[in-house]
């Protein structure tokens, strides 16, 4: 079984220079710094593909009597009218 693949990526010469003296600095390695990278990536954009709303709907019978038939400027007025 095999853990680990190797794999070529081509990177900015800047970024490369960048992320080599960041793992310098905090004393670990460039595969290990991309590794953590790539992890977070792919875990906050999983977390994103798997959103579902809530359904916030509730049950009722529909508008109140005074709102039925009314149009939408009526009933936005009246939610947002000074009281």
């Amino acid at each position: 079984m095999v853990d680990h693949m190797k794999t070529t990526v081509n990177l900015p010469d800047e970024l490369l220079q960048e992320a080599q003296e960041l793992a310098r600095r905090e004393g670990t390695t460039l595969k290990e710094l991309i590794e953590t990278g790539l992890r977070g990536v792919v875990r906050q954009r999983s977390a994103e593909a798997r959103f579902v709303l809530d359904d916030a709907s509730v049950d009722g019978n529909g508008l109140r009597p005074e709102f039925r038939g009314a149009g939408w400027d009526q009933i936005r007025d009246a939610i947002y009218s000074q009281p």
